[in-house]
């Protein structure tokens, strides 16, 4: 009996050393998508721009949908439905010195669209908005707000939030002053533009809109369509206002060639066309890592 268990002992030992001798073979690990690169071939030259699909990813999607004429638009002339890649021929209808180029309006105004919009893709929270409090130290409003004036900042702070709180009387205010003073000094830059109709998205991270960046246009929260500008400089007060989705990666030469042309002094718009004669993806093996800022903040 006991040269039997100590057989069966010899045996388990054995299969525990040879267990312990297998080699660990971890699972391989999947490689980073690359971004989308896509080359937006110009009267001035080419630019070559990464596009963020993590960070922004169906404003990603419209934007190479309506390049390569994969996406139904409305014929801004005709009032037709059509299918046709969308920003071949179009022009930097905005150029500001020291700004932004801007283009994507197939009426070449500012006016045009691609008949539909989509919402914003913004985190307020990575960018650093929701700790960041409206009213400085100085007694003045956050250099973000972009407030030029008395009249901006009652439209812009002040009754959005009295709106919020319910108060539609000169007599409400007078009764809930107090109130009023406390929630403004509380007040951070997220609620405030939240107050202005802005939604945002934590599930995203967010790129500030630095000298480079590619943005959607807009006029007003959740109006995206098929505007887009190139940033010449760092703009802190868009933060928050404007998707980012990309940034600009050769070309930057030119992206600031395009920003000093002559142009009409009451309507931006230059006054020879700069024109887009095409955007196409470059081949996938040609896209480059991903390089999306992970927290990168704009406080």
């Amino acid at each position: 009996m006991y040269k039997i268990l100590i057989a069966l002992l010899v045996l388990v030992s054995l299969a525990f050393a040879q267990d312990a001798e297998q080699p660990v073979v971890e699972a391989p690990q999947a490689a980073a998508k690359p971004n989308p690169v896509v080359i937006i071939k110009t009267s001035k030259g080419d630019i070559e721009v990464e596009l963020f699909e993590q960070q922004a990813p169906k404003t990603v999607k419209n934007f190479l949908d309506l390049a390569e004429g994969k996406r139904e638009f409305t014929d801004s002339k005709t009032g037709e439905k059509v299918t046709r890649p969308f920003y071949d021929g179009l022009v930097y209808h905005r150029v500001i010195k020291d700004f932004m180029i801007q283009g994507g309006c197939p009426l070449g105004t500012g006016t045009g669209s691609p008949g539909y919009s989509f919402e914003d893709e913004i985190s307020d929270k990575s960018l650093g908005l929701d700790e960041l409090k409206v009213m400085q130290e100085d007694g003045g409003p956050h250099p973000f707000l972009g407030i030029q004036s008395q009249q901006q900042f009652q439209t812009a702070i002040i009754d959005p939030l009295l709106r919020k709180m319910g108060v539609t009387s000169q007599e409400q205010l007078d009764a809930r002053m107090a109130e009023l003073e406390k929630a403004l000094a509380e007040l951070t830059v997220s609620e405030a533009y939240a107050n202005q109709g802005y939604v945002y998205n934590d599930e995203l991270v967010s790129t500030p809109p630095n000298r480079g960046v590619i943005a959607m246009a807009n006029s007003g929260p959740n109006t995206n369509g098929s505007q887009f500008f190139i940033n010449l400089i760092d703009t802190p007060w868009l933060t928050g206002k404007h998707t980012v989705f990309g940034k600009v990666i050769e070309g930057m030469d030119v992206v600031d060639k395009i920003g000093l042309v002559e142009v009409d002094p009451r309507s931006s718009k230059p006054t020879e066309d700069v024109t887009v004669i095409s955007i196409r993806r470059k081949p996938l093996e040609s896209a480059v890592p991903s390089t999306e800022a992970e927290g990168d903040s704009a406080k």
